[in-house]
């Protein structure tokens, strides 16, 4: 196996960035440094990085509903609550694919294969996460305008989506919103900038992986068919 899926597949971090640590010379095989992107690990090998073991893991691949009042960290300083809280203990070693916010729920994807997670959230792939959002008020169609063209939510962050309206009263509007980028809290900035704060917003599907079928606070593997699916899906976005 290549060193850098090596790495990859230990989850600490993705193959690009594993070329990155061997070319910074912090890559040990058998306490020898390493600086071929190419070399082959065997299984006998002793892989380290700036002096910290790392072990290739079989891969694991998870879906998660995750319920509002907790963030989508490991520890906190603040003693918030997380979802590590609430996630099995034996399944402690897997990573969030990007992040929920306090107050929002819905779909994670867990899992220990850097190099997935990677493609899943870098800002060159665009990568499809699908919401449902509910705001206050009724927007006009300058508003609605403006989702799609862009709105500078932060100096220089510009955030667009593409929406569809599912429901409307004359308090409130219910979207399904589709981002392609992965800027911080960008669905609430982007509505509190039209004047439309949020009032409830979940995340439904990542891709190609869907919420449905789990419950929440619940937990459940993504079948192999559909990570197979997920990695030819990226494949095809990295072309365009």
């Amino acid at each position: 196996m290549r060193i850098n899926k090596y790495i990859a597949q230990s989850g600490f971090c993705s193959r690009r960035k594993a070329d990155e640590f061997i070319l910074q010379g912090a890559v040990k095989v058998n306490n020898v440094v390493v600086r071929m992107l190419g070399f082959e690990i065997r299984k006998k090998d002793k892989v380290t990085i700036n002096d910290k073991l790392i072990k290739a893991d079989k891969l694991e691949y998870y879906k998660f509903y995750k319920p509002t009042g907790y963030i989508t960290t490991k520890k906190d300083e603040k003693g918030r609550k997380t979802i590590f809280d609430i996630i099995p203990k034996e399944l402690g070693h897997l990573n969030p694919v990007g992040r929920l916010d306090k107050d929002s729920s819905g779909l994670i994807i867990m899992t220990n294969d850097g190099n997935l997670a990677y493609e899943l959230t870098h800002p060159s792939i665009k990568v499809a996460k699908t919401y449902l959002v509910r705001v206050e008020g009724v927007l006009s169609d300058l508003e609605l305008d403006k989702l799609t063209k862009g709105i500078e939510i932060e100096e220089g962050k510009i955030a667009y989506c593409d929406y569809s309206i599912l429901e409307q009263t004359k308090k409130e509007t219910f979207f399904e919103i589709v981002l392609y980028q992965g800027l911080n809290r960008q669905i609430r900035k982007m509505f509190e900038f039209l004047g439309h704060p949020v009032i409830n917003l979940k995340r439904i599907r990542h891709a190609n992986i869907e919420l449905t079928g789990l419950k929440k606070g619940q937990i459940k593997p993504i079948k192999p068919r559909q990570i197979k699916e997920l990695k030819l899906y990226l494949d095809k976005i990295k072309e365009i």
